[in-house]
């Protein structure tokens, strides 16, 4: 049997509240789980001690047994001292894609066009004939 340590929700609309258990990963996010191993409360301040409220022994407990933590339970894991965590480092989050880049390059592309079309010399016709004065009556 496949365990997580995961969240399940809880709370009423808008106003989340969330159970840090033991599961089958099998099971569905709020459904039948084997342990109750603490809370987190997002609501509070990240400064509050009520905001996670975790056992540390039970969840060392699991995860000597085998059982795997998700991201978020993993990064209260690592910030209770219970498992190290590696930081990810994604350097091409920022990068926009293939297809805004394509945007960007036309909407480059037109608007050097437009320079260039208005710093070229305005050309006059000056060979052009003048046109006939009127005709003075006689």
């Amino acid at each position: 049997m496949a365990i997580s340590i995961r969240l399940s929700r809880g709370g009423s609309k808008k106003r989340p509240y969330y159970r840090i258990v033991v599961a089958d990963v099998r099971s569905p996010r709020d459904g039948k789980y084997l342990e109750k191993i603490g809370t987190y409360n997002p609501l509070l301040a990240k400064d509050s001690d009520q905001r996670i409220q975790l056992d540390a022994d039970r969840a060392r407990h699991w995860l000597s047994v085998g059982a795997q933590p998700t991201d978020r339970v993993a990064r209260f894991l690592d910030q209770a001292g219970v498992r190290e965590r590696e930081s990810r480092s994604n350097p091409t989050k920022g990068k926009p894609g293939e297809k805004a880049t394509e945007r960007a390059e036309e909407r480059a592309a037109k608007q050097q066009a437009a320079d260039e079309a208005a710093a070229a010399p305005v050309e006059t016709p000056s060979d052009a004939p003048a046109e006939p004065e009127a005709a003075t009556a006689e």
